[in-house]
């Protein structure tokens, strides 16, 4: 049987690249194709060996600092890779690598991180953060999303069987394509995350990519709120010069770091804080596993991985707290509800 596995493009290791590394290893003779690959060199082990099939936007000047500007592409792209040959496709998509063409004979498996969040219920929020959200700049934009989502729509068709990360996603998908799903988590390395016995230090911490949909300036602002408290940020991205600049002198930024400094911090932090609707949520089980309690916003797929007290319906203790709505005073009430009631934790 020959696979195909397809990706959407290659830029960092992220949540959605540990599931491609998974799926690799269970197919070690399958092909690899992306839109166009980026990785960095001390990264690329995650692709067991492979050397990717990119398309023509491998070679566009600009992909690499600003590939958001090539959407409009992208669909055309991604289905101008010929898969004729081979019997099982996966695509692992959050964008468009669930579009790639099969024909009749293929068998076609979508493992759905999320279904595109700047072109469905998270429109309004990304225009918004790219200051596209009026005037004839803005009209462009909407007009262009709404032809992505017919696209989105219509290639669904053509898939065989979905697999959703989440509960949160495979609802999703069921509302906006119709189609059930098999619902398969991302791994989380739980047996390099443990716990340790040391007692918890005067710090939060929050773990993420430095990109606007994290909510990561939410947070910022709390903490600016609440000087006597610290945060840790550790993550990179194109936010964090901004964030840097909003941010007060309670909270310290680290950058990337290696998973051995993550747990290390993890394991002696005070609190995990999760500001984003995420469709899973790789950092916040890390961060549980390491027995660290959670407070996350409580919306998306955070819902199925962290007990909150009001939450619990059997003998497990809880390990977080939510907070709604999405905004900086209801962390900081929540954080103070944490502090007055660390027992429970």
């Amino acid at each position: 049987m020959k696979v195909a596995v397809v990706h959407d493009w290659l830029l960092v290791n992220g949540g959605a690249e540990r599931v491609l590394r998974e799926i690799l290893r269970l197919y070690p003779e399958a092909d690899l194709f992306c839109l166009f690959d980026f990785l960095p060199a001390g990264e690329r082990h995650i692709l067991e060996g492979r050397v990717p099939r990119t398309s023509f936007l491998q070679s566009l000047p600009g992909v690499r600092g600003r590939h958001h500007l090539f959407l409009p592409l992208m669909p055309l792209a991604i289905e101008q890779f010929d898969l004729a040959r081979y019997d099982l496709i996966i695509s692992s998509s959050h964008a468009v690598a669930k579009g790639v063409l099969s024909g009749p004979e293929q068998v076609h498996v979508a493992y759905v991180h999320t279904p595109m969040r700047f072109a469905w219920e998270m429109q309004n929020e990304y225009l918004a953060a790219a200051g596209l959200d009026r005037g004839l700049p803005g009209f462009a934009a909407r007009l262009l999303l709404h032809r992505l989502r017919r696209w989105d729509r219509m290639n669904a068709t053509a898939v065989d069987h979905f697999i959703a990360n989440s509960q949160y996603v495979a609802g999703r998908i069921k509302k906006f394509y119709g189609f059930s799903s098999t619902i398969i988590h991302p791994p989380v390395a739980t047996e390099f995350f443990t716990p340790v016995k040391t007692r918890r230090e005067d710090f939060f911490i929050t773990v993420s990519r430095l990109v606007a949909y994290k909510r990561i300036d939410l947070i910022i602002e709390a903490f600016n709120r609440m000087p006597k408290q610290k945060l840790v940020v550790i993550g990179d991205g194109p936010e964090k010069e901004r964030l840097q600049a909003r941010a007060a002198n309670n909270t310290t930024f680290l950058g990337n770091c290696d998973d051995t400094t993550v747990r290390r911090y993890l394991r002696r932090a005070r609190a995990f804080i999760f500001a984003a609707r995420e469709d899973f949520g790789i950092s916040p089980v890390e961060a549980q596993a390491c027995g660290c309690p959670v407070i996350a916003f409580g919306r998306g797929g955070v819902r199925e991985t962290v007990i909150a007290p009001a939450t619990t319906v059997s003998s497990q203790p809880p390990t977080g707290l939510f907070f709604y709505p999405q905004e900086a005073q209801s962390l900081q009430r929540a954080i103070a509800d944490f502090l007055a009631h660390r027992e429970l934790f």
